[in-house]
């Protein structure tokens, strides 16, 4: 269960590097600090980008048990700002293929300021490169 966690928070990561992030704290990584909680709930990463921040969180098969303290916890963490001025801060979630239709749903639920602060995406993984084993094996033509 913990690699499967750590391959979240990885997909996660991944996500704030397409958006333009620099990752400031995140679970499970060797070079870069844990994030405290944030109002009692767990976060996975923070990160910044310019002069604007965002929280990361990835939501397992479990969290979905309970809906209601995951519409509080999206509520809570989306409405988070920074505390020299009034910008928010931006809430990423990523979510499995099979809970993106339930986390959809939940996301309907809220209030538009706080949806307008929620990025939604899915977390997939690539698969293991196979045609290097595959080239590897093949005749070499040069020496």
């Amino acid at each position: 269960m913990d690699s499967d966690r750590r391959k979240d928070v990885d997909m996660l990561i991944e996500e704030f590097w397409k958006k333009g992030y620099l990752t400031l704290f995140r679970k499970f990584g060797t070079y870069l600090p844990e994030p405290t909680a944030i109002g009692g709930f767990e976060v996975d990463a923070i990160a910044k980008y310019k002069n604007t921040f965002a929280i990361g969180i990835t939501l397992s098969d479990q969290d979905f048990n309970d809906p209601v303290i995951i519409k509080n916890k999206l509520a809570y963490l989306a409405n988070r700002h920074l505390k020299g001025s009034n910008r928010k801060v931006q809430l990423f979630v990523g979510v499995s293929f099979i809970n993106f239709k339930k986390a959809k749903t939940l996301l309907e639920e809220l209030d538009a300021d706080t949806k307008k602060n929620i990025k939604l995406f899915q977390i997939s993984y690539r698969d293991d490169i196979s045609g290097f084993k595959d080239k590897k094996s093949e005749k070499v033509l040069f020496s």
